[in-house]
Parts: structure tokens; C-alpha cells; sequence
């Protein structure tokens, strides 16, 4: 069937005249309008770059703002973003520099309640997309006032970012950001890397609007609320329309995006983003009102034996790995025994088998396999952990023993973020501790943003989900990003102590991760990523890994789309034809 929506009310028309006119007459045309659901229940948390940290905040970002490069989503390869090209340079002191040259042919939009306009300057010029713009995302995200939850990601690797970041020094031309013209801005890092290009192009070093953010001469200041409709300004292939928190979003085409190869014009005028938990999404998708969606757990078995939804149905790898983490100083769980002998007692192919169903991996350690510089089962098939529910029952008797307890007396929780999935796997988890161990682990879910801010901080829950999909395809992102010092699930306090999450420190981790970034040898390399993997998941049980994903998804046959290996769609390459 043909599914363009024609948009009947006059007001909605005009809004969307722009990507809907006839060359003749100029009437409006019909629409292409995908409907399409965030992930789960609960508010897309924020659009800000200099915040965002999830999937479902940074996939409206990846179709808002372009990076300096781009890592394509289904090879993985590095791509042209807002840089035409890139020149590096290794310096006398071993840092590297990357000088970006920028296209000047791209303005900042806005939607005015009747359409993306570009903005204008004090002095009514376009205001264009500038190194400086660069320069100010990227002040940003190592604002410590702003405290991103992805500042971290810089300081690893921008020469001077750990010291602005940690508030050291207040000065940030001390940055390794240099802005050499409109069309110009160098990089410089601690130490050459093959992922510092990638790094580059992520989300954390993107432009954002200064007039806005912080006012100028004809703008008032916006601060935090410039990401609200109304105030909201960006450049990509698609600009925010309306967002109508804990419900919906709303993403416009941007008719001044001039497309280029890696980043092409939008094919489809209106993204509808619903904001729903997998099972009512997937409801809707049946119902014909969403255009693609996952498949919940309850649904699989029905969808594979469907003559029709097994047609839509696409199970794909998916560079992302799902597992629990620890708060090592928790009670009960500060001990490793105790830790390692709940990791053991998990049957990670019967969780596949029979709740999961998606063709699933079991997962031993923490870099999703594919990842440069990720061990594989065929280089390390006995590295990790394994299920072993006999060594398991073993591990805990003997701290029981020790500490004088006995195992239904154990006080543990487990808190994950609100999801039908999510709870069937805790639950599946939960048995298994029960059968295997004689525990009984309590469970507690919450809403999506609050869950973030739960396991960031001293209430850090002793065990919580979470997954991890790549931001660039190699180990360094899911090792050192995640789980080092000061790392996304590991982060410390000003005084560089343990202050959330894993509450965990190890030297040899520490000093594996360092060396590993600059190895250039890849068999050495995959070594000491291995080595970490096995102080991360056995000798310390910072975290349980349970399994690497797959994606599960139905598409409708009218939808042309890519799939993501990373979790973050694409809009902008997607398109509905009239089949």
C-alpha cells in the first residue's frame, strides 16, 4: 500500500510547505511521514550533545548535527562529515595533531511554528556552521559546570581536556582546540591513535549554538532550555519540531542541508518519534501505526511462525553488549567470591534459548567480538566467564562459611530501568540464582532518566543492568570508556576517587588500557585486551556480561532502510516507497 500521509490541517500544511510544493503550482504534495518509537518508555532524557549519553537521545542527535566525521552505520567505516578532508601530523613531543577543513556552504535552521528557516545573525546575515561552532561543543562537553556525562570520552584522549575538565585550570586554550579559520580547526591529541578521527566525529565534539545557549546582542539566553521547541536550532538532515514530553518528538526535514555522500539529503519529510515500552510499540506496529519496531520477547516465537511478520522480521548482529554491573563496595557483593559465583551461576544459552530467542550470543567478556582489538571465541574461546553452576555454589558456600551466613538470608537487589524485556530477563536471572545458589535477589526497576542518574552515583545499587552499544568500532570504547578510571559506568570525584557505578579501581586494568591505545602491533594489542577482559570479568567480577545482541525488528515492506550496527538509526538514509 502507499504510505505517504497527507497532512490535512491548513496550519500543518503551511508548516511543512517547504518539503511539500509542486515546482508548477506550488501546492502541497504528499508527505512522507515515518512513524517510528524511541526504545522505550519514558522521555527521550535530552538533545543536548553536551549531555546526551543514550541511545535514544543520541540517535536524534546523529540526524541534527554532523560531526566532523562520520562512522557509517552499517560498515563501520570512517566517513566524511562536516570535514572534507583531514591532514595528521605526529609533533616532536608524541601527540598528534588532526587539522579538519570544514565545508562553509551549511547554515544553522529553526523551525518557526510554520517552518525551517535559517537563522540569522545580528546584522540579519545566515549564520553558517564554523570551526568556532566546533570549538564551543566541544568547551561544552568539558565545561565542569556542565558535568557530561561524556567528558570523560575527551579527557582520555584531547591533550589538556583532563586538566579543564577536572577544573584544574579555567583556561581553555589550553585545550588541544585550535581554531584556525571559519573552515579550520586542528585537533591535538595525547598520543596517536587510529580511533582519534573517529573520536572526533562523535556527538561530544559537535557544534552548538552560542548565541543561543548563552545569548548575544539579539538573542536572549536560552541556557539548559535551548533544546525546547521554540528555541531549539541545529543543522543536519532533519531539525526538532515539537516535543511533547513522555509522549513524543517530532523531527522535520531541513531543506538547507546541502547532502553530500556519506550524509545525504533526507528522503522523508517528518520523523514521528513515540516514546512507548517494546510491547505497546509492537501493538502499534501490528495495528499499522508504527512503521518499524523491536520485537518484544513475549512476541518472537509468534513472529517467526507469522506467514506475514516473518517476512518483515530482521535478526542481525549488533555491536552492542548487554550485562550487569557491580557496586563493588556494596554489601554482600564487595566480595568477588560473591560476585564471580552470581556471574558462574547464569545460564547464558538457556537465557538465549528460551526467553531471548533472537540468535543471541552468550557473552564472556565485555568488547562485543567484531571491534578492532576485540578478542573473538575463535582467538580466545576459553577467556571470561563461563556458566558453571557447580564451581558457582562452590565459590559462595565457601564465603557463607566464612562470614557465618546462610544464602536465603542474603539482602540483594537488582535494579534495572523500566521495560517488559528487561524484566523478563531479570526475572529469568533471578530463578537462576535461586536454583543455582539458594538466593533470593530482589527486584527493582525505575524510569529510564532516573535509573541513569541511580547508577552514577553513591546510591549506586549493588547490582544494576545497563548495555553498551560502540560509539567507534574498537575495544578502547567499551574497556577503557566504560570501565577505566573515571570511565561512563566507573566515574570518580574530584579527588579521583571511586564515586559511582563500579566503584572500582584496578593498576593493571589501568595500565593495560594506556598501553593498548597506543600499541601498534594488533596481535599485542588483542593480547592486552584479552588480559583486561579477564581482570574486568573473572579476577575481579566487576560485571556480569550475559550476552551480545542481536537486532530484532520488523520493518514494513514500504520502508527502505538501513540497520545500524551501532543502535543509533539513521533517519536520513531511510525512505517509503509506494509498494
Amino acid at each position: 500500500m502507499r504510505k505517504f500521509y497527507v497532512i490535512a490541517g491548513l496550519s500543518i500544511i503551511l508548516s511543512l510547505v517547504f518539503s511539500g510544493c509542486d515546482a508548477l503550482g506550488g501546492q502541497p504534495a504528499e508527505l512522507k511521514t515515518l512513524h517510528v518509537n524511541s526504545g522505550g518508555a519514558g522521555d527521550i532524557p535530552t538533545i543536548d550533545p553536551a549531555i546526551a549519553e543514550d541511545v535514544t537521545a543520541i540517535t536524534v542527535i546523529e540526524s541534527t548535527f554532523i560531526g566532523l566525521t562520520q562512522i557509517n552505520e552499517v560498515t563501520s567505516l570512517l566517513e566524511p562529515g562536516m570535514a572534507t578532508e583531514w591532514d595528521e601530523v605526529i609533533n616532536a613531543d608524541g601527540t598528534q595533531t588532526i587539522t579538519f577543513h570544514l565545508r562553509d556552504d551549511v547554515p544553522w535552521v529553526q523551525w518557526n511554528d510554520t517552518k525551517v528557516e535559517i537563522v540569522k545573525d545580528c546584522a540579519g546575515k545566515d549564520r553558517m556552521v564554523t570551526a568556532d561552532d566546533f570549538a564551543y561543543g566541544i568547551y561544552r562537553n568539558l565545561l565542569p559546570a556542565n558535568a557530561s556525562p561524556y567528558g570523560y570520552l575527551l579527557s582520555f584522549v584531547l591533550k589538556g581536556a583532563a586538566e579543564f575538565n577536572d577544573g584544574d585550570t579555567e583556561d581553555f586554550s589550553t585545550v588541544g582546540v585550535e581554531v584556525i579559520d571559519d573552515t579550520t580547526i586542528a585537533l591535538t591529541f595525547l598520543e596517536p591513535a587510529a580511533y582519534n578521527a573517529q573520536i572526533s566525529g562523535l556527538w561530544v565534539a559537535r557544534p552548538q549554538p552560542k548565541w543561543v545557549i548563552d545569548g548575544d546582542d539579539c538573542t536572549e539566553a536560552q541556557g539548559e532550555k535551548w533544546t525546547e521547541p521554540g528555541s531549539f536550532q541545529s543543522y543536519g538532515p532533519y531539525t526538532m519540531s515539537e516535543w511533547l514530553h513522555d509522549s513524543s518528538m517530532t523531527l522535520v526535514k531541513n531543506p538547507f542541508w546541502p547532502g553530500t555522500d556519506s550524509v545525504p539529503q533526507a528522503k522523508i519529510d517528518i520523523v514521528e518519534i513515540a516514546m512507548l515500552d517494546p510491547v505497546p510499540a509492537f501493538a502499534e506496529y501490528e495495528a499499522g501505526n508504527i512503521d518499524a519496531a523491536a520485537v518484544p520477547l513475549a512476541d518472537i516465537d509468534r513472529v517467526k511462525a507469522d506467514p506475514e511478520l516473518s517476512k518483515e522480521l530482521v535478526i542481525a548482529p549488533n555491536l552492542c553488549t548487554y550485562f550487569y554491573g557491580f557496586n563493588t563496595t556494596a554489601p554482600v557483593v564487595e566480595d568477588v567470591r560473591v560476585r564471580r559465583a552470581l556471574s558462574m551461576a547464569i545460564d547464558r544459552q538457556g537465557l538465549i534459548d528460551n526467553v531471548l530467542k533472537g540468535e543471541q550470543e552468550p557473552a564472556q567478556w565485555f568488547a562485543r567480538p567484531g571491534l578492532a582489538g576485540a578478542p573473538t571465541m575463535d582467538t580466545h574461546p576459553d577467556l571470561g566467564v563461563k556458566s558453571d553452576p557447580e564451581a558457582a555454589k562452590a565459590l559462595l558456600d565457601e564465603y557463607l562459611e566464612e562470614t557465618g551466613q546462610k544464602a536465603e538470608d542474603l539482602d540483594l537487589t537488582l535494579v534495572f530501568n523500566t521495560s517488559a524485556d528487561h524484566q523478563k530477563i531479570a526475572e529469568a536471572l533471578q530463578q537462576m540464582w535461586a536454583d543455582n545458589l539458594g538466593v533470593n535477589v530482589k527486584l527493582v526497576n525505575q524510569e529510564w532518566a532516573v535509573f541513569l542518574e541511580t547508577i552514577k552515583g553513591a546510591a549506586t545499587p549493588q547490582i544494576w543492568r545497563l548495555g553498551w552499544c560502540l560509539d567507534y568500532p574498537d575495544a578502547n570504547n567499551f574497556l577503557r570508556e566504560v570501565c577505566a578510571a573515571n570511565g561512563s559506568s566507573n566515574p570518580y570525584d574530584e579527588a579521583g576517587n571511586p564515586a559511582g557505578g563500579f566503584f572500582w579501581n584496578n593498576d593493571e586494568f589501568e595500565d593495560l588500557m594506556k598501553q593498548a591505545a597506543i600499541e601498534t602491533d594488533p596481535d599485542k594489542r588483542l593480547e592486552m585486551y584479552a588480559r583486561a577482559e579477564e581482570i574486568l570479568v573473572y579476577e575481579d567480577a566487576v560485571m556480569i556480561p550475559i550476552y551480545w545482541y542481536t537486532r530484532v525488528t520488523v520493518t514494513k515492506p514500504y520502508i527502505i532502510r538501513t540497520f545500524s550496527v551501532g543502535g543509533h538509526e539513521l533517519y536520513y538514509k531511510w525512505d517509503i516507497t509506494s509498494e
